[in-house]
């Protein structure tokens, strides 16, 4: 069974904003190396598709524990079982940074979101991709490939 059949929806139904996949995939490599459509396309579908796996191992470590909430371990237990042991410190320290931030507002930093200026998030999501980056890249920043250049 494929975890797509899980949800009932078909491989079509779901996907990730190609938008934001293209700038992130651009961001991440070097300003001369460029990546052609298809190839794009199809680190996007790899990505759904290793979501899908990771949440369907997900629920299936949660169904194991008899929960019926997945929670943070869960999905930490399932990169393990999947055998993507080595990412799991890198995974647990983003996911604690995620934890800090949003703990600087009462209701969370999503609900902030909504009061802050269009410049405000722009200049919130190139921090997000910076630090991103940063991690990708085991702490060295590389330049930003300009827009002009694509």
């Amino acid at each position: 069974m494929e975890p797509m059949d899980i949800v009932g929806k078909n491989k079509e139904d779901v996907t990730l904003p190609k938008a934001t996949m293209f700038k992130i995939i651009k961001e991440m490599l070097p300003q001369d190396v460029r990546v052609a459509r298809d190839a794009q396309d199809l680190l996007v579908e790899c990505c759904v598709e290793f979501i899908n796996l990771v949440s369907s191992e997900s629920n299936e470590v949660c169904n194991r524990e008899e929960k019926r909430t997945i929670a943070p371990e869960h999905v930490l237990k399932a990169l393990e079982v999947l055998g993507f042991g080595e990412y799991i410190e890198e995974v647990y320290s983003a996911y604690e940074q995620h934890k800090l931030e949003t703990l600087d507002s009462p209701k969370g930093k999503w609900n902030s979101a909504a009061e802050m200026t269009e410049e405000e998030a722009l200049a919130e999501q190139q921090r997000m991709f910076a630090e991103a980056r940063a991690r990708m890249n085991g702490g060295v920043s590389l330049p930003k490939q300009s827009d002009s250049e694509s």
